[in-house]
């Protein structure tokens, strides 16, 4: 009996890291394969493409749908739009939402309740798309870059999430400073901040993968004036002409007869199109990973 116990307690470890070993394996392949086999498409020459059957190289290579893209002037700009308002909103964001859900995460506040409620009803109830753009046009943000800051830059849900974290965080440091004569902003500052990397850290990728994508209030608050356009916009363009007409000569990489055949098609700029706006936003999260690890306060309290 003694034998048989041993030998199950050698035999399952084993046996579960095998099965977890495999299973994370197939995971990491359906998790990567989609993305993987659209790179694939954008790398490959759109009429090929048509013929199906290409799953993870290109059967024929090309670089004309990436030139499809980057064809217009416009786009450049429109990245750069881009990655200002995603770099803004997130530091603003970021920034002033944690200060907020500190000043509601203390007790001694009295309206802390009353202003939690308010945020938390508006996750439930939104005036609707026609009075949100009259109010966006009586506070003259129209074709105004501050219309992709001003109206997300407090999230009621980032507000909730980080406030619950501050309330995990021992009271003893709070009080230790305020006895040391630190004031509310220094403490969030130099103590609260510090000690809120990991939440702060996921708030921050929250933020700024949203504010990337956005193209929708471009079109709503920005779409007349080109020199706010940002590069999620131009694609929407883009692909909408592509999917408009397949022989539009503006969509052909340089415009030259000889290279009919290289014609973009919808799949595969929309491939190259997937590819362009997901890249630069997959280089952020490295830099963010390292804090999503909790317990970094873990004796923080001098005892």
């Amino acid at each position: 009996m003694g034998a048989t116990t041993v030998r199950r307690a050698r035999i399952e470890p084993i046996l579960f890291h095998t099965i977890n070993g495999i299973f994370m394996l197939l995971l990491a392949i359906v998790t990567l394969y989609p993305f993987l086999h659209t790179l694939t498409i954008s790398f490959n020459e759109g009429n090929d493409a048509l013929r199906g059957g290409i799953y993870l190289w290109p059967r024929s290579w090309s670089l004309q749908n990436y030139k499809a893209i980057f064809i217009s002037g416009t786009i450049y700009h429109a990245a750069w739009i881009s990655v200002a308002r995603t770099i803004t909103i997130t530091v603003l964001g970021v920034f002033l939402t944690s200060m907020l859900a500190y000043t509601l995460a203390q007790p001694q506040y009295i309206f802390r309740k009353i202003i939690g409620l308010i945020f938390v009803l508006t996750m439930y109830f939104n005036a609707g798309l026609i009075p949100n753009y009259f109010l966006i046009k009586s506070l003259g943000l129209l074709n105004n870059f501050w219309v992709y800051v001003f109206p997300g830059m407090v999230s009621a849900f980032n507000l909730i999430v980080i406030r619950t974290y501050i309330r995990t965080l021992p009271s003893g440091l709070v009080e230790s400073a305020k006895i040391d004569g630190a004031g509310d902003f220094t403490i969030f500052v130099r103590i609260i901040l510090p000690l809120c990397k990991p939440v702060l850290a996921t708030i921050a990728l929250f933020i700024a993968v949203g504010s990337w994508n956005s193209w929708f209030d471009t079109f709503l608050y920005a779409s007349s004036d080109l020199k706010l356009s940002t590069l999620q916009y131009e694609m929407m363009k883009l692909l909408g002409s592509t999917m408009n007409s397949n022989n539009d000569p503006g969509l052909l990489a340089g415009a030259n007869t000889n290279q009919t055949k290289a014609m973009v098609t919808p799949a595969s700029i929309r491939a190259a199109i997937t590819i362009v706006a997901a890249v630069p936003i997959l280089f952020v999260y490295p830099f963010l990973q390292r804090y999503f690890i909790v317990g970094m306060n873990l004796g923080s309290v001098k005892e």
